[in-house]
């Protein structure tokens, strides 16, 4: 099996021999097989031991046993205990996520810290049936279909060539210590009862089923290619990137183009947290009225009139932000240059949005920057009679993001400018302004 692995690091470009490796080490036997492995292909690795402290003394039994083990083969080790429970009641996420966040964090700081090249797990050929199965049950694009890759990104799946069988065979042959995890036994986890009932019963109906399932996975990877040419494609011609709003904007119009639609709407919005439940609503809303919102764990999307409006799920900024009467320059929450002019003999008036030349004389201070509320209402320049803000945000077409993220500069209870749009009439530069209040907003 040690050749097996020098060939399949190769084949694959897994990492080169004067890389370090961190392998993840649970203790149990899969991940003890692979230190072995390692040390007989003479490859540079530390090791990285989660304790989550979810099964009481089980759990520091497992610690103990890696830490001898590294001890007793002169090897780098980092141990590291988690408060799972409290992770997972703030996050409010399942045990399983909640665990796998805590960890594949903590590896990424170990890589960072310490130069290693990739984390290794020792997940093998069963495990990726296993995980293709449970994709496929709770429903998947095609990406869900090509079980685990070789490397994602600083993860490498060394083992992905043998399988639980041949692993186990190898441990016999060459005596190696592992501890057993109660847990694995249990079928209230999904993948165990994969593991331990779905699988034993398919074998049953088909005795290459293993053969069979890898085979097909691997057909699902050569597809998966040419399907997302497909779909970078279509994502070049209907997706646009709004970095200054953070924002990505999908055109209605060209969805309703294409088919079969739900596919690629699936492929879209995936990588957004939405699952396909949500996406399934979100075709259906895609010719109702405007305004209907969907919530993924990260992020939020608004059927708006053109497009479908993807941000980030966060609260919306409802502070206030003070400009004092010496300030010259803002840098938070937006940029904004600041100046007084008195001389006024030279001062030409600039047609552009994004500067303000108002009545320094009328201002009270601090002025004060705030989001819209409702019944909020000013004077537009140009305009005659008061107009409601909403009104105003509606002629400008703006979407429900672009009204959160618009600013309003108020000098008391009046809205003096509607940052980077249009300033208030009554504070407007007349033949009576001795002094201009010029503030020019720098994106």
């Amino acid at each position: 099996m040690v050749n097996e692995l020098i060939k399949y690091v190769q084949e694959h470009n897994l990492f080169q021999k004067d890389q370090t490796i961190l392998l993840a080490v649970s203790g149990g036997i899969d991940s003890m097989v692979l230190c072995d492995l390692f040390q007989k292909s003479e490859y540079k690795f530390a090791i990285a031991h989660c304790n989550f402290h979810l099964r009481g003394e089980e759990s520091n039994r497992d610690e103990q046993f890696v830490r001898q083990y590294a001890q007793a083969n002169n090897i780098t080790i980092h141990v590291k205990d988690f408060d799972t429970y409290k992770y997972m009641q703030v996050k409010g996420k399942s045990l399983q996520m909640s665990a796998r966040e805590l960890r594949y964090d903590w590896f990424e700081t170990l890589l960072e810290q310490n130069n290693y090249s990739f984390i290794a797990t020792a997940h093998h050929s069963d495990d990726s049936i296993e995980t293709f199965l449970i994709n496929l049950l709770r429903g998947t694009g095609i990406a869900g279909l090509h079980g685990m890759l070789q490397k994602v990104n600083n993860v490498i799946h060394p083992l992905l060539f043998t399988n639980r069988k041949a692993i186990t065979q190898y441990q016999i042959a060459n005596k190696i210590e592992y501890v057993e995890d109660s847990t694995n036994q249990s079928t209230k986890y999904t993948r165990n009862k994969i593991r331990h009932e779905l699988i034993p019963l398919m074998k049953e109906i088909a005795p290459n089923f293993q053969r069979t399932i890898i085979r097909n996975i691997e057909r699902f990877r050569e597809t998966e290619e040419v399907f997302r040419s497909v779909v970078n494609k279509v994502e070049q011609d209907l997706i646009e990137v709004d970095n200054n709003n953070n924002i990505v904007k999908l055109s209605i119009s060209k969805l309703q183009t294409l088919f079969p639609q739900n596919i690629f709407l699936y492929e879209l919005l995936s990588p957004y947290g939405f699952n396909e439940s949500t996406i399934n609503s979100i075709a259906e809303a895609l010719s109702e009225t405007p305004g209907k919102q969907f919530y993924s764990e990260t992020h939020r999307l608004i059927k708006d009139r053109e497009y479908l409006i993807i941000a980030p799920n966060t609260q919306a900024d409802t502070k206030q932000y003070y400009i004092h009467e010496d300030q010259t320059n803002l840098n938070t929450p937006i940029r904004l240059h600041i100046e007084l002019l008195k001389d006024l003999s030279f001062v030409r008036i600039p047609k552009v949005k994004e500067i303000a030349m108002l009545d320094a004389d009328k201002l009270q201070f601090p002025l004060i920057l705030r989001k819209w509320k409702q019944g909020d209402s000013f004077f537009p320049y140009g305009f005659r009679g008061e107009k409601k803000i909403s009104e105003f945000y509606k002629n400008l077409k703006y979407s429900i993001i672009d009204k959160e993220n618009q600013w309003l500069l108020c000098s008391s209870d009046d809205i003096i400018w509607v940052v980077g749009q249009r300033i208030d009439e009554r504070y407007k530069i007349t033949n009576q302004t001795k002094t201009i209040y010029k503030l020019e907003l720098d994106e």
